[in-house]
C-alpha cells in the first residue's frame, strides 16, 4: 500500500534497546529517552492484523501530540518533543502495570459483558435496565492489567492494591488524573461535534514523580460516537455512529475472528483497508478541527530517521 510502515529497525546513536510494540516501536537511548514511532500496524483482539493501514500511524501520533500539549497542565507527561509526524521523543518512565480504562457509557467490552449478564465490571456494580451505548449516571473507572499471556485482563482498585501492582496512594493519584484527563476530553469532544464514549490512561514515574506516558484520546485508545444524532439513533435502538477502532472488531468479529486460538484473520481487501485508512483520517480532522496533511511522495523511513536524528542532536 504505498509508503506504509509496517516495521522499523533503526539503529540509532547510545541506542540501549529497541521493542516492538503492537503499533509503535520503541526506541531506548541512553536509557533515558524514548523514541516512539506510530507504526501504521493495527490491531485488534491483541492480535497484530496482517497489513498495514495507510496514515494511521501518524493519525495516531499527531492526535495523541495535540492532547499531551493540552493536557500538560493537568498532569505532567513523558513528551520532549514532536520531532515528526510519525514519532514522539519522551522521558523514559518506569510504567506502571495497570491501564486505567474510564467509561462514560455502556460499549464495547463493557456492552458485551452486561450483554451476557454480568452487573459488575472490576468490582464496579452497572445499573440494571441499560441498553447498549447509554450513559452511565456517573463516568466508572474499569482497570485492567496485562496477563502473562499479553492479554488485557479486567481487574478491580481493591485486587491492584491486594496485590501490591500499585500502591494505594499511587492509584489514588492515577484515578484523579484519569477522572479529570477524562473531563477534559469529554468537553473538548462535545466542542468538536463528538461524544468521548471511553478512553485509557496509562502513568509511570520518574524519580517518584507520577507522568502521564504514551499517548491518549487517540482512536486506538479511545471510541467516539458522533453527537449529532445521537439521542434519536438510541431511542430507535440503532447502532451509534462511531470514530474508532470498533468498526474494525465489529468486521472482524462479522468474519467469526475474535483472537481465539484456531481462528484465521480474514482477508483485508484494498478497498477495506483504504475505508479504514479514511476513517482514522476522518477522525484526526473531527477532533483536531485541522486538515489532515498526506506526506509528500517521500521515503517515509528516511524521513523519520533524519528527524529524529536531528531531533537527539538537540536533547
Amino acid at each position: 500500500m504505498g509508503n506504509t510502515i509496517y516495521q522499523t529497525n533503526f539503529q540509532f546513536p547510545q541506542q540501549t534497546s529497541v521493542y516492538h510494540g503492537k503499533v509503535r516501536d520503541v526506541y531506548t537511548i541512553r536509557d533515558q529517552y524514548l523514541v516512539m514511532i506510530a507504526t501504521d500496524r493495527i490491531s485488534a483482539f491483541d492480535v497484530v492484523l496482517p497489513r498495514p493501514i495507510p496514515h494511521k500511524g501518524q493519525v495516531l501520533n499527531q492526535v495523541a501530540a495535540h492532547f499531551l500539549e493540552a493536557t500538560a497542565g493537568i498532569v505532567p507527561n513523558w513528551v520532549v518533543k514532536t520531532p515528526d509526524p510519525n514519532v514522539t521523543i519522551g522521558k523514559k518512565c518506569n510504567p506502571f502495570k495497570v491501564e486505567m480504562v474510564i467509561r462514560g457509557y455502556l460499549a464495547g467490552h463493557a456492552a458485551r459483558e452486561y450483554k451476557s449478564g454480568k452487573r459488575i465490571l472490576c468490582g464496579v456494580p452497572l445499573p440494571e435496565g441499560m441498553r447498549e451505548n447509554d450513559p452511565f449516571p456517573e463516568p466508572i473507572i474499569t482497570p485492567s492489567t496485562k496477563a502473562a499471556a499479553g492479554h488485557d485482563l479486567d481487574i478491580s482498585r481493591e485486587e491492584i492494591i491486594k496485590q501490591g501492582i500499585v500502591s494505594a496512594e499511587i492509584y489514588e493519584q492515577m484515578e484523579d488524573c484519569t477522572r479529570k484527563l477524562f473531563a477534559f476530553g469529554t468537553h473538548y469532544a462535545i466542542k468538536h461535534g463528538l461524544i468521548l464514549v471511553d478512553t485509557k490512561y496509562e502513568f509511570g514515574e520518574v524519580n517518584g514523580r507520577l507522568y502521564l506516558i504514551d499517548e491518549i484520546h487517540t482512536p486506538d485508545s479511545s471510541r467516539y460516537f458522533y453527537k449529532d444524532g445521537y439521542e434519536l439513533r438510541q431511542l430507535k435502538g440503532e447502532p451509534q455512529k462511531q470514530l474508532s477502532k470498533e468498526f474494525v472488531r465489529e468486521w472482524l468479529i462479522a468474519n467469526n475472528f475474535m483472537g481465539k486460538e484456531g481462528q484465521q484473520v480474514p482477508v483485508m481487501s484494498d478497498e477495506w483497508i483504504n475505508i479504514i485508512s479514511e476513517r482514522y483520517i476522518e477522525l484526526y480532522e473531527q477532533i483536531t478541527g485541522k486538515k489532515f496533511e498526506k506526506p509528500l511522495n517521500e521515503n517515509v523511513l528516511e524521513r523519520i530517521e533524519k528527524n529524529v536524528l536531528t531531533a537527539l542532536q538537540e536533547i
